[in-house]
């Protein structure tokens, strides 16, 4: 079944206050940090005549393994610049526009896909041609802004500085000071304080930043084990149950019915997220929200990893202010035709459901997800 491009979001704001310790940004003096290569660029096409395609150019970067759809995203955009033809900063803002348009269509309910395209448009086109005395020179100054965004958008602050194991956050650093390091070793590092030795965690869906934090935390020799839900009807939990034994650490799969079950054995809850919404909430794998009951009725913190370019400025107020995502479901036996079945592919978290959320921007409270999304739009 073909996902519906329908859209019910609501936009509202929520000003609230959180999040690191000032203790950890006073032992960041003397720390070292590694560098990560960026992925390389992907294959031009050596047919100078075929019109540029937004859709092309994304596509091309998606294929990099390591490389999300979102940050795809913003790279093609930063193409639209450099390849168009426009000879005003109006047309060129309209190119821009139609392109941003066309691949938030691409997938209309993709939340990060469609968070990457309005910050890169709010972003870049802060530029004002009034600033310059030629359309070449705004027009150059377009694509810096634009290749900075892809940079921040795939590394991480110079405020993250690496001390035993520490990531630490300082908010006065300038965009130069962004080093080469990935969003999700990042969020790993920051996250290692929280996994201790004997826990278990309870980890739905597969999340490349969740099994990077696994991965980090079985590289720190720590002792843990991680009950993975079934995830069905994608089965996502077979999948991430058989990345983590590769770690050599325990894992346990649960079938998704026997969450409540086993949450007593459970020290915490880790996972990802589709999107990060203004009220500190989280769209994510249908599923994660009544997992999030059940470990606030048992005083289980619900931890979450995601990037910052999740971060949409949306505020859903229930289930079904969520645009459709519908998957195939198949139950093995004949359905009648008269039996309606629930199809949707992901649910809404309420932030007072959630513990604390690990990003590239530091370790945040959900309270202060809105004042991090008025930062991130302005």
């Amino acid at each position: 079944m073909e996902n519906q491009k329908t859209s019910a979001y609501y936009e509202n704001r929520a000003v609230q206050f959180g999040v690191v310790s000032t203790e950890w940004l006073a032992q960041a003096q003397s720390a070292t940090v590694h560098h990560s290569p960026p992925p390389p660029p992907p294959p031009h096409d050596n047919n100078n005549d075929k019109p540029f395609s937004v859709i092309d150019e994304f596509d091309k970067w998606r294929k990099h393994p390591d490389l999300a759809e979102a940050v795809a995203a913003i790279r093609a955009l930063a193409a639209v610049i450099s390849s168009s033809k426009a000879t005003t900063m109006m047309q060129l803002e309209i190119q821009l526009k139609n392109a941003s348009d066309s691949l938030k269509s691409w997938d209309a309910t993709s939340i990060s896909l469609t968070a990457a395209c309005d910050l890169f448009m709010r972003y870049v086109t802060r530029t004002s041609a009034l600033e310059y005395e030629d359309f070449n020179s705004a027009k150059s100054r377009l694509l810096e802004r634009a290749e900075k965004f892809g940079e921040i958008s795939f590394k991480v602050r110079l405020g993250y500085l690496t001390l035993d194991n520490r990531f630490l956050f300082a908010s006065s650093m300038t965009i130069t000071d962004w080093i080469r390091l990935q969003a999700r070793k990042v969020i790993a590092m920051l996250s290692q304080d929280f996994v201790f030795d004997g826990c278990t965690i309870l980890v739905h869906g597969f999340s490349r930043v969740v099994l990077q934090i696994l991965k980090l935390a079985a590289q720190n020799n720590k002792l843990f084990r991680v009950f993975c839900t079934e995830g069905r009807p994608d089965r996502t939990g077979l999948r991430l149950s058989n990345e983590v034994a590769k770690l050599g650490v325990p894992v346990k799969l649960v079938i998704d019915s026997a969450v409540a079950y086993t949450m007593d054995e459970v020290d915490m809850v880790f996972v990802g997220a589709d999107g990060v919404v203004e009220s500190g909430g989280i769209i994510n794998m249908m599923g994660t929200y009544q997992i999030a009951l059940v470990a606030k009725s048992m005083n289980k913190p619900v931890y979450v990893a995601a990037e910052s370019y999740k971060f949409a400025r949306l505020y859903p107020l229930d289930q079904k202010d969520l645009a459709p995502a519908l998957r195939p479901v198949d139950f093995g036996v004949p359905i009648p035709s008269k039996v309606e079945v629930e199809c949707s592919a992901r649910d809404y978290t309420p932030p007072q459901y959630l513990t604390l959320l690990f990003t590239d921007l530091g370790v945040l409270t959900p309270s202060v997800v809105s004042d991090e999304l008025i930062q991130l739009y302005l």
